[in-house]
């Protein structure tokens, strides 16, 4: 899934909601011996340790020697000692010896044993992909210093615990995603991004190669594709949502593609980390860039500009009642199949809006001509098509979820990004599946407090969600299960620029989707998980990956009296091993302030403010937490439309609770209201003097969250007839995915009332521009203030 539209429309937000406050996972099976991820399937600590040091020689033969030489490689880099290969009968002493034992059965092709004693250490496996796996789990035994990209100073021999490991994954799809099309990223990025994978046991990279925004692939046949669609204006400065198309005469100078030679070198290195590359070539949408190209192939003739930013609705398609359009899409197949030598080929089939498929005469008269019936059925019809001649080309298809819809291809595979049902439903038909439901394994989103996070497309998918997910539905008896290939992580750049970026985006939260991929349901445990966590944290911080900190943000979780003139506030955090100090005078906490223990009682208005530490250094940021006590606090609440269950906040009280919404939505403190309007009677209890009403609003354009059209503040003394004094409008809809808070207030003159009424109008349905057009809009408001 590859747009505006994959941000959290309707159908995804209860889903959300559920996963981002998922339980936790109850403790992992006994496990003896030193912090790993993935977990192993079975480890067994044992007594002493292997000295590895500049002495210790290298031991293999046949096709094992590439992984023995790799080994060689990472600890010449991190130590500069150049280990000696042995020849011959493999030496009984200070030894690394890798050993491959003959041909398994498929479902062992990438287990691997490890066996370290104080003379030697031995990595078996059937196959090479087996060693690799194993060298990843030795490679985490050594010093954390040896990952930088310098050798360490004077770097001291390292004590391997001895210890004996049975592997082998649970999955054998186990995917990372990059778009390079949104933002294009150099070639050594390229390179590290699949030593990133190959690091926590990853076996595919899903590379996202044309979108509309930039073609990065090299055709031949077709050098337009890259020398115009692999270029676009400028528009960094600007929103990606409010970036103005290219204008007449303006050069198209952001882009750059990748060349053939160039992707060649970067397969062969990905399959010497056994890392197998799948293309994404997409169609009949996201097509932008190509008919920027070559306009022809569209159903209007264009002509057309590769957009700099967002597109919504995508109607500028393949036109798919023209033969030339299938010559031409099976041109580029041929010359992306000489490239990429894995069996998939991922064609997309993603989000097309087809109104100009319903205007062009060429696709209407296909529909009649194939009894297609609509265009869901001309869709269906080209997916046909283009599976049916990668297939005779030797390849398999696999797309996005829409694919399904129309019929599915015989012989295709479906990513399931849309939640986890249309994967449910591939695999009782007998397809294949790769899970990647948006709401655990899209890494674009914010993995923080979004206050404190860099801009991102929307949606919270903290790393504790990301290892609360569970690839294979509850639902498939054994057989169906069985189609479940396994899952992968997506990352999506519309709002990432740069590498440095795309590892906060990536890290840590890809080595909980590692996990997920590779070790067993019942053997993982949150809890386990962070302590192992925290012992690989300092490798990163070696290799100089710019790793977010978000796992230690405190998370505070506040409960209000029932006069509103008082909260408890509990302090949590995801991180059991670090501490929480705290303030309540204002001041910015430290590590001399007080330490959190038990939940604390704030009387009156008031600001906690809390951070975590570790080691006596603060982690992540400062978390403020204000409290306020007002004229309504407490107090009596009616009103005339109900709430959403989804997004009650605290009921009746929410309102009137003291506690003020962040900008995630899913934070506890926002109610949340589907396309009704907010109509309240606030009783204050008796009549007194009103100086000021204020409330306030969230707006979230990709999560289908708008402001109000409207607020208005009446007032009665008797709570029947309302004087409305006050009438605010609203901004008009933001056009982007800027989180914004809107507070709505007045100020009044000798106004005194027992009775308060708000109003706030809801826009109703989203506007025609936006990804759920028509689709019923959320009003989501916190607090209502009386002073």
């Amino acid at each position: 899934m590859t747009s505006c539209a994959r941000i959290l429309i309707p159908a995804l937000l209860a889903a959300l909601c559920g996963c981002a406050g998922a339980p936790r996972m109850q403790a992992p099976s006994a496990q003896t011996g030193p912090a790993l991820i993935p977990l192993p399937v079975k480890m067994t600590a044992r007594p002493g340790h292997f000295r590895l040091d500049g002495s210790t020689v290298t031991a293999s033969s046949g096709e094992a020697e590439e992984v023995a030489e790799y080994v060689a490689q990472l600890i010449r880099r991190g130590t500069g000692w150049q280990l000696a290969r042995a020849a011959g009968v493999p030496p009984d002493s200070n030894a690394i010896v890798l050993e491959l034992t003959g041909s398994p059965a498929a479902s062992d092709a990438e287990g691997y044993t490890l066996e370290i004693t104080p003379q030697r250490i031995l990595i078996k496996a059937a196959r090479p992909a087996g060693l690799f796996y194993g060298v990843q789990t030795l490679r985490q035994l050594w010093p954390a210093a040896w990952e930088g990209p310098a050798p360490a100073v004077q770097a001291e021999p390292a004590r391997i615990p001895c210890l004996v490991i049975n592997d082998q994954p649970r999955y054998s799809w186990r995917g990372g995603h990059l778009d390079v099309c949104r933002h294009f990223f150099p070639i050594e990025f390229i390179y590290r991004y699949i030593d990133y994978l190959a690091m926590n046991k990853m076996n595919t990279f899903h590379w996202h190669l044309t979108d509309d925004q930039g073609w990065r692939i090299e055709i031949k046949k077709y050098p337009l594709l890259t020398e115009v669609g692999g270029w676009r204006v400028d528009r960094s400065g600007d929103h990606w949502n409010k970036r103005a198309p290219q204008q007449p005469g303006e050069k198209a100078t952001y882009g750059g593609y990748y060349s053939q030679e160039e992707i060649r070198a970067v397969v062969e290195y990905a399959s010497s980390r056994f890392i197998t590359i799948v293309p994404e070539i997409e169609m009949p949408a996201h097509a932008g860039a190509a008919l920027a190209a070559y306009p022809r192939f569209s159903c209007t003739g264009g002509p057309f500009t590769v957009p700099p930013g967002g597109v919504w609705p995508i109607v500028n398609l393949y036109c798919a009642g023209d033969d030339t359009t299938f010559s031409f899409l099976q041109d580029i197949l041929d010359e992306v199949i000489g490239l990429f030598p894995g069996d998939y080929i991922h064609i997309g089939g993603d989000e097309a809006d087809k109104s100009e498929w319903k205007k062009c005469p060429k696709c209407q008269a296909r529909i009649r001509t194939e009894n297609l019936g609509d265009e869901t059925g001309l869709q269906s019809y080209m997916i046909r098509r283009m599976e049916g001649y990668l297939h005779s080309r030797g390849k398999r298809i696999i797309g996005w979820d829409e694919i399904l819809e129309g019929g599915l291809a015989p012989r295709a595979a479906v990513m399931s990004w849309r939640g986890m049902q249309g994967g449910i439903d591939a695999a009782r038909a007998d397809h294949d599946v790769v899970m990647t439901p948006t709401d655990y394994c899209y890494f674009d989103y914010y993995q923080g407090p979004a206050d404190f996070e860099p801009l991102s497309i929307g949606g919270y998918i903290p790393i504790e969600t990301v290892y609360a997910f569970e690839p294979t539905p509850a639902s498939l008896d054994e057989k169906q299960a069985k189609h479940i290939l396994g899952c992968q992580a997506n990352l999506w750049t519309e709002f990432i620029a740069t590498p440095e970026h795309a590892e906060y985006m990536l890290f840590p939260r890809l080595l909980a989707m590692a996990e997920v991929a590779w070790s067993p349901k019942s053997s993982r445990g949150w809890d386990h998980f962070l302590d192992r966590l925290t012992a690989f944290l300092p490798r990163l911080e070696a290799m100089g990956v710019n790793y977010s900190r978000s796992l230690y943000s405190v998370k505070p979780v506040l409960e209000r009296s029932s006069d509103g003139r008082s909260a408890l506030v509990a302090l949590k955090s995801p991180a059991p091993f670090a501490v929480i100090h705290y303030t309540l005078d204002g001041a910015e906490p430290t590590a001399a302030s007080p330490r959190y223990e038990s939940p604390i009682t704030l009387q009156g208005s008031s600001t906690i403010k809390a951070g975590l530490f570790l080691d006596g250094a603060l982690q992540g940021r400062i978390v403020a937490v204000p409290f306020l006590v007002h004229k309504a606090s407490g107090q009596k609440v009616t009103y005339t439309h109900p709430w959403s269950d989804r997004y009650q906040a605290a009921g009746p009280t929410a309102l009137v609770d003291g506690l003020t919404g962040s900008k995630n939505y899913n934070d506890g403190s926002w109610q949340g209201f589907e396309q009704h309007d907010l109509e309240v009677v606030i009783d204050l209890g008796r009549e007194m003097e009103i100086r000021r009403v204020s409330s306030s609003y969230l707006e979230d354009f990709g999560s289908w969250i708008f402001a109000p059209r409207e607020v208005s503040y009446a007032f009665s003394d008797k709570g029947k007839e309302f004087q409305t004094l006050a009438v605010l409008p609203g901004g008009g809809i933001q056009d982007g995915n800027e989180i914004t808070i809107h507070h709505f207030g007045r100020d009044f003159s000798n106004v005194r009332a027992r009775y308060l009424k708000v109003t706030a109008k809801n826009i109703g349905v989203c506007p025609p521009d936006h990804a759920g057009a028509g689709g019923k809009a959320w009003l989501f408001v916190d607090e209502i203030i009386v002073e």
